[in-house]
């Protein structure tokens, strides 16, 4: 059932960048597998998936040391700055950085390990009060900011669209995020690479890709519907 699930995401990906002229090796799936067994995620490995995203520091800790290494695991959730230590040698990237405070102590976990952090910068592309990130007015200013950190470097713009009936509701702001990303990458600012733009899930995932996702973070479809009650 999960290798089906997982082609159906993947048919859907392709198709998806055959409408908007893309390559689809340019989209990177993350199989989000918050709150699943490891078991799940060892039944999608055979069919060549290495990145699995995760909403808590302390579930990517267990699991990576669980799994093969060889897989990559993303940070999708918001992220204190006390659970930094859990993932600062096993996360691949930090998709939600959304407040100097937060980058700074990313940058001194960093440092400690000797390595530097792809980071994404989390934007409230809809402004929702719900939601985390920055405000796509403060994101420059925000970027050049986090550019002198020397032991994270910016990799791109993240958002969690609103959750909407209609996929099509969201276009508007994931187009409105991949012109953000495309105006910061201008300006050419040291240790900042804007080449990611980590948007759309479930539910939207096509449209995200049609306006420019290169990574989309897909859970329910593939893994089913999630148990918050582990």
């Amino acid at each position: 059932m999960l290798k089906e699930q997982l082609h159906e995401v993947q048919k859907k990906i392709e198709e998806a960048c055959r409408r908007s002229g893309r390559d689809s090796r340019e989209v990177t799936l993350i199989a989000v597998s918050k709150t699943k067994p490891t078991s799940m995620i060892e039944e999608l490995l055979p069919e060549g998936i290495r990145d699995f995203g995760e909403n808590k520091p302390q579930e990517l800790r267990d699991k990576y040391q669980i799994l093969p290494k060889d897989l990559r695991w993303h940070m999708i959730g918001h992220l204190q700055t006390n659970k930094i230590k859990y993932i600062i040698d096993k996360a691949c990237m930090i998709h939600s950085v959304d407040s100097l405070h937060l980058a700074e102590a990313i940058d001194r976990e960093a440092e400690k390990h000797n390595l530097v952090m792809p980071v994404l910068v989390e934007v409230n592309v809809a402004g929702e009060e719900t939601k985390f990130g920055v405000s796509p007015g403060e994101t420059l200013s925000f970027v050049e900011k986090l550019s002198h950190l020397s032991h994270i470097r910016v990799e791109g713009l993240m958002t969690i669209a609103p959750f909407v009936d209609n996929p099509e509701d969201n276009r508007i702001h994931f187009r409105n995020l991949r012109n953000l990303c495309v105006d910061i990458k201008a300006k050419n600012i040291d240790n900042v690479n804007m080449c990611t733009l980590s948007m759309g899930m479930t539910a939207d995932f096509q449209v995200a890709i049609e306006e420019g996702a290169t990574m989309v973070r897909v859970g329910t479809a593939i893994f089913g519907a999630r148990d918050y009650q582990i």
